[in-house]
């Protein structure tokens, strides 16, 4: 795809967004659209809410109650959670790797009991804390796209750009229902339209960390659109960037 930046980010009189920020529902498109974006300016890129789900992975398998912030909060400050580029032989779909120390955790923290936790446990304000802090030090060592559901009211205010990617729940329903049928899970479209939707609702009312549009963000509306097709319109935005705030 020409985007009008060259493989290293940058045309010769052009420098963009040293930090992208980009947040949205669950289902948007964020991760993928997100390490797209990183891979062609050669950025970092750091999907925060997996560091919520590999917290949550590790609490089930410590026997800790979502409710237990104490605990959690603990368990959080001292996790050796790292997220990598997949190896070069990796086939298996996956848009980063996670690790629990050296346990390679990328598709267990998608499991329907993590997913039926992740929430609860994100909204503890102690636990987002210990988050927040880990993912600002990662943020400080390069350029990066960040993606998550505070990163540009909370995590990275004064990020240079801010994307809002949004999709209608109907749209990120369908897309998730896809995306579980090919991994063999048996499930509905009817049961994936739910989940997401309570998930939406605990995601926009928690006390910490809520889901919100920022007012500075640029809203990016996916519906109807392919992977290339949303990656392009955040690219132009992208182009459009000046170092002022403005776009073009």
């Amino acid at each position: 795809m020409d985007s009008g930046l060259s493989r290293s980010g940058a045309t010769q009189d052009y420098h963009p967004p040293r930090t992208i920020a980009i947040d949205g529902p669950a289902g948007a498109g964020k991760s993928t659209i997100g390490r797209l974006l990183a891979e062609h300016l050669h950025y970092l890129f750091l999907d925060t809410g997996a560091m919520y789900r590999a917290v949550a992975l590790a609490a089930l398998g410590r026997g800790i109650d979502a409710t237990n912030e104490p605990l959690l909060a603990n368990l959080a400050e001292h996790l050796p959670i790292r997220i990598e580029k997949p190896d070069n032989g990796e086939t298996d779909g996956r848009p980063y790797t996670v690790l629990l120390g050296d346990r390679d955790v990328t598709w267990e923290i998608r499991k329907p009991e993590v997913e039926s936790v992740v929430s609860v446990i994100a909204s503890w304000p102690s636990v987002r804390a210990s988050m927040v802090g880990q993912q600002r030090r990662m943020a400080a060592l390069g350029p990066v796209v960040m993606v998550g559901r505070d990163i540009t009211t909370e995590v990275l205010p004064d990020a240079d750009l801010k994307i809002y990617l949004d999709a209608s729940l109907q749209e990120r329903a369908k897309r998730r229902h896809e995306e579980l049928t090919e991994r063999g899970r048996d499930v509905t479209f009817e049961q994936v339209e739910s989940e997401i939707a309570h998930r939406d609702d605990l995601d926009m009312h928690r006390s910490a960390g809520a889901l919100r549009m920022a007012e500075d963000a640029v809203l990016v509306n996916t519906d109807g659109l392919e992977i290339e097709q949303s990656l392009a319109k955040i690219l132009a935005i992208v182009r459009a960037w000046k170092p002022d705030g403005r776009r073009d």
